[in-house]
């Protein structure tokens, strides 16, 4: 897979830059510099950290971790988003301490450092486009915010040139940290529902239920649970009840109409119709769960 060579790539021209970029902050005395700066570098550590999970968690499922590595790609993910969170908040604070007392700005120096910055940036987002796990949009997410951050340092340094106001510079880069936390509250909500094994969103346990329901022999289905591994495959398990003989037939057939659904891999208990589930505290629980969804199916 080439997107392990591409986030490194990516990384190198990252992690450089921000460091030429903090001088160039220093250089320029320009605020908005110095927090795409501090952008820059949040990003270039994610993209170092999200290199190493990415590839554990490419490691095939073992004795340790028996569900595999996936998830070693979300932390990543998740760790990143967070640096980012907090950097944001810092760069809008020094934002407003500037607008308080504003200080001169080298506006020439920081139009060239922004059209350097749109260039290299640029090249950044364009290597990491493309991927497929939430790591990696995350990076090509990050890559492109910087496009977009340096491309507004351009544009307000331009227009500091010609009329002098200082404060553009502050305002712009709030602009740009409240941009990124959006973002980052965005990423940090769907990680996290993955990590509390929440239901992925595009799944209904009702929806389950009905199409295993309608599957001939099925008597009766419980114990429906979903989750996913990495905001990609989602995994399930349930129990079914049938008087059918030909339970792998009807396994089977059960696991197509799943797959069709979206979930990869599911694992399928099946109940004689007379046997009584071990679980029976958790099946009055689930019996609840019915009566609120479809209620029709008890009145026999």
């Amino acid at each position: 897979m080439n997107t392990d060579k591409n986030i490194l790539i990516a990384f190198i021209l990252n992690l450089s830059f921000s460091i030429f970029e903090l001088i160039g902050g220093y250089f320029t005395n320009s605020v908005a510099i110095m927090s795409d700066a501090l952008h820059d570098f949040g990003d270039a550590l994610s993209i170092g950290l999200s290199l190493i999970l990415e590839k554990i968690s490419k490691k095939k499922a073992d004795n340790k971790y028996t569900f595999g590595y996936k998830r070693y790609s979300i932390l990543g993910a998740y760790i990143t988003t967070t640096i980012l969170f907090l950097g944001s908040l810092i760069v809008i604070y020094n934002a407003i301490k500037r607008i308080l007392n504003p200080e001169p700005i080298n506006y020439d120096g920081m139009i060239i450092f922004a059209v350097f910055g749109v260039i290299v940036n640029f090249l950044a987002a364009y290597f990491t486009r493309g991927g497929d796990s939430m790591n990696q949009k995350a990076v090509n997410l990050h890559m492109l915010e910087d496009v977009l951050g340096w491309a507004v340092v351009l544009v307000g340094s331009v227009l500091m040139k010609f009329t002098d106001i200082s404060y553009i510079d502050s305002i712009m880069s709030i602009g740009i940290a409240i941009f990124i936390l959006i973002n980052a509250y965005k990423g940090l909500k769907e990680i996290l529902d993955i990590f509390l094994l929440k239901m992925p969103e595009s799944l209904k346990v009702h929806d389950i239920e009905k199409m295993v329901l309608a599957v001939p022999q099925v008597e009766g289905v419980h114990h429906v649970h979903v989750w996913s591994m990495d905001g990609q495959r989602s995994y399930g398990t349930m129990h079914l009840i049938t008087s059918s003989k030909d339970s792998e037939g009807l396994k089977k057939t059960v696991k197509e109409k799943l797959k069709d659904l979206g979930l990869v891999h599911t694992t399928i208990e099946i109940e004689g119709i007379d046997e009584n589930c071990e679980e029976i505290h958790c099946q009055e629980d689930q019996e609840e769960l019915d009566h609120s969804h479809h209620h029709h199916h008890h009145h026999h």
